[in-house]
Formats: structure tokens, C-alpha cells, sequence
């Protein structure tokens, strides 16, 4: 069979160059309970036209964002993606294009990497960004890593405002590397309670604004009091359309940042592919983990791209990489591009102008039903809200009628006592009718 070319006696020959005596031999580190004693609960195997017509039926299970009102965050934004963007990525020279291992000779590549680039460092106030990683969570945990070896410590401390979902990531990442993570107790808003755990072993400080409850917080003493101990401040957003209305993490000291990419040109789709915006100070560019596109000229004279700084582990030794992160999502990377480049500047603070507004159409709509509190002192386009009862219970309520009300914090971080707060946002892509709905379900449907 094509697809299945190794025979029995194969497979035997091959284990026996190895040393083992069969394949499970080859998971003996992974748990017991991490591994199945059965066959997946899947069919076997099944014709074309059964096998579409399963997973048709599949896909018409899922509720895409734009069939009704939707006001779900908390790390990934609806927001419109104008359709230039899939128009010039599916050009094939973009589409089929794959990473280039004779980088100078893919001057295409190499350029809309390096303008990607300097979008990102334009963005972010930093001096220096990478070619982007997978998205921003990994970036975060990257960052981390990244820090470990710059100060040369081995601590890094979370603030309470950090998304969990990256705080799972670092988690996962700095426990196999022997970090050591302190992450703060869930809070709305932390700033004074990152300060306090920031100590002499420390190597980073991790904070995110806006935060996960969609706190907007100038950093800028926590960069201070993280310089004063002689660790580093990480800045993680995970709203890019927010950089255009707030102070950069540059602005504010940051050494490192990190942000999730997808607002800008890449669709929700169903939860990724996404894109890891990372960027940092230039003096510690050699510990920036991914690729790093530059710009010079060559023989002649004319301008020209190279691949300046390649620190993973698929193009030096794995013990002296400094990432081992095998892609940079090229294709969403260049969505984003596209999309900032259409944009530019006065498109980009226009937009995020717009989100800000509808956030405080969907705050004074909410604040005006009675049990409901608004919870963010200060926010861009996402805020948390106390409801009366269980937010997961509420949510799947709303959906019933057609309304994805956001998303109850208990989902992202069950162990934070919060079962009763829920994350609400706002784009330029939620309608007024969408508020006026939302509101009408929460006063009479819900109430009943």
C-alpha cells in the first residue's frame, strides 16, 4: 500500500538497528495515563464521499463569529479583514512559498519579511524585531528563556493580569528548562502586587496590557522597580489594534515585547493558525530567538535582503540555539503586513479610535442593567463584567438565542474564584443592534 510502505519484516530490521524490540519500546518515558491502551474512538477507514459528508456535517456544528451578535475576546479578536489580504496571499509566489534555506536568493521572502519587521519595531516602540514566531503565547514563553539567559537568573514573575493561556505556555516551557515561575494570584488589576514579588533573584517581570480582564496599565513603574533589581520587563498584548491608540511597550521601558498578531489581517479561524509579533532592545538582538531579515546592498550596489541572524536550532547545533521554534508563520505574517500596509498609520489609530468607542457603547449599555458591574476601571476595546450567577451559565443562555456574550473567565482559570465574571469586547465590526439585542436578552430573557 502507497501509504503504509514499510512490511512487518521491516519494521522488525529497523528495531533491531536501534535496539529495541518494538515500537512502544520508544514511549517508555511518556506516563503510563498519558498513553492509550485502544485505538482512537474513529472509524477505521471510509470512501471519499463518507468521509466529506461526515465532516460537513461536522463543520455545520460550529457557530462562525459573523452569523449574530458576538462580543467573545480574551485573546483572539474578530475584527474585518479587508479582502486585498487574501487576495495578494494566495498569489502563488506567497502561498506555495516555503522557508528559504538559501535565504538571499528568495529576495521576495526576505523583503517582506524585513518590512514585516519594521512594522513590528514600529509598532511595539522597540529598536530591533524578528521575522515572528507562532503566535504570542510561545512568544511570551520565548521571552522568558530569552530573558534567562540574558541576566543570567532564574526566576521569572507573572503578573495576575497575564492571560492564562499564556501563563500555561511559559509554565510548560520554563519547567523543562529548569525556570523557575512565580505567577501572581488572578487580579483585575496587579500593578502593585508585581512590584512587591520582584526580588534579586529575579530575571523577568512578565505583565500584559491591556491584561486578560482588559485593564489598560502604563507600565512604567514596573519597568523601573523590574531595572532597579536588575531584571528585565516583558510586555505582552495580546490586542494588536490596540498599539494604536495606547503607549508603546517601548514608551514605557519594556526590554522585550511580545503580542499576538491575529488582529491584524488574519481571521479568528475557528482558533489559529495565528502570528507572534516579538521585539526587543537592539543590545540583546543575539538572544532574540527566529530569524532576523536585513536590509544592504550587493555587488553592484543596489539594495538587497539577507538573512542577518538565523538562531534555531534547524541551522546551528540544538545546545546553542537559542530557539527551538521551526517556523515563523510566514503567511499570516504577511497577512498582517498587508493589512498594516493598507492601514497605515492614520488608518490604524482611526480603527483602534473606532473599537474604543464601541467598548464604551457596550460598557454604558451593560452598566445600565441592574446586577450587572462593570469590573475594568480603564480599558480599550475588552472589559470584565460581574453578572448575577454563573458567567458559563449565562453565556450558554445567550447562545441558545443566538448571542455569543463573551466568554466567563472560569473557562480561561477555573481555580480563580471568578465563576461570576465575564470577559465582554467590542470591535469595529459589532453593530449597535448587536448591543441593543444583547441588552433586550439580559433584561427579559435571562430575568425570566
Amino acid at each position: 500500500m502507497r501509504y503504509l510502505p514499510l512490511t512487518p519484516e521491516d519494521r522488525v530490521e529497523m528495531l533491531g538497528v536501534i535496539g529495541v524490540k518494538s515500537i512502544d519500546d520508544l514511549f517508555v518515558d511518556v506516563p503510563a495515563s498519558a498513553r492509550r491502551d485502544k485505538p482512537v474512538d474513529l472509524p477505521h477507514h471510509a470512501g471519499e464521499l463518507e468521509v466529506e459528508r461526515e465532516m460537513a456535517a461536522l463543520a455545520k456544528r460550529n457557530r462562525a463569529a459573523g452569523e449574530g451578535p458576538f462580543f467573545c475576546g480574551a485573546g483572539a479578536y474578530r475584527h474585518h479583514v479587508p479582502a486585498t489580504v487574501d487576495h495578494i496571499i494566495q498569489r502563488s509566489e506567497f502561498l506555495t512559498s516555503y522557508t528559504p534555506y538559501q535565504p538571499e536568493i528568495a529576495q521576495g521572502t526576505l523583503q517582506v519579511l524585513f518590512e514585516f519587521q519594521t512594522q513590528v519595531a514600529a509598532l511595539t516602540g522597540m529598536e530591533v524585531a524578528n521575522a515572528s514566531l507562532y503566535d504570542g503565547s510561545t512568544g511570551a514563553a520565548e521571552a522568558v528563556m530569552m530573558a534567562q539567559r540574558v541576566t543570567r537568573r532564574n526566576k521569572a514573575v507573572m503578573s495576575g493580569g497575564l492571560h492564562p493561556h499564556y501563563v500555561g505556555s511559559i509554565e510548560t516551557l520554563a519547567h523543562a528548562a529548569g525556570v523557575e515561575t512565580a505567577r501572581m494570584p488572578a487580579a483585575i488589576d496587579a500593578e502593585d502586587a508585581v512590584i512587591a514579588a520582584i526580588d534579586a533573584d529575579t530575571a523577568c517581570v512578565v505583565v500584559q496590557t491591556p491584561n486578560v480582564f482588559g485593564t489598560v496599565t502604563d507600565v512604567t513603574k514596573i519597568a523601573e522597580a523590574a531595572h532597579a533589581a536588575g531584571a528585565l520587563l516583558i510586555v505582552v498584548t495580546t490586542e494588536a489594534v490596540s498599539y494604536g491608540l495606547l503607549k508603546s511597550p517601548g514608551e514605557m521601558g519594556a526590554d522585550i515585547a511580545v503580542a499576538e498578531g491575529q488582529s491584524i489581517g488574519n481571521g479568528l479561524n475557528f482558533g489559529g493558525p495565528y502570528v507572534g509579533l516579538f521585539a526587543c532592545k537592539e543590545k540583546f538582538v543575539r538572544q532574540m530567538p527566529g530569524r532576523l531579515c536585513g536590509e544592504t546592498v550587493d555587488a553592484d550596489g543596489k539594495r538587497g535582503f539577507v538573512l542577518t541572524l538565523s538562531t534555531r536550532e534547524q541551522h546551528i547545533r540544538r545546545d546553542k540555539a537559542t530557539s527551538n521554534i521551526c517556523t515563523n508563520s510566514g503567511l499570516c505574517a504577511l497577512a498582517f503586513s498587508i493589512h498594516m500596509s493598507l492601514l497605515g498609520e492614520t488608518g490604524l489609530r482611526k480603527l483602534a479610535a473606532l473599537n474604543h468607542q464601541k467598548a464604551l457603547a457596550l460598557r454604558d449599555a451593560l452598566a445600565a442593567i441592574p446586577g450587572y458591574e462593570i469590573l475594568t476601571p480603564r480599558f480599550f476595546n475588552e472589559f470584565a463584567v460581574r453578572v448575577p450567577g454563573k458567567a458559563a451559565e449565562l453565556v450558554e443562555t445567550l447562545a441558545s438565542h443566538g448571542v455569543l456574550a463573551g466568554v466567563p473567565f472560569s473557562r480561561l482559570d477555573a481555580g480563580a474564584g471568578m465563576d461570576d465574571v465575564l470577559l465582554v469586547a467590542a470591535t469595529e465590526t459589532t453593530l449597535d443592534i448587536d448591543i441593543t439585542f444583547l441588552t433586550k436578552l439580559l433584561t427579559k430573557v435571562v430575568g425570566q
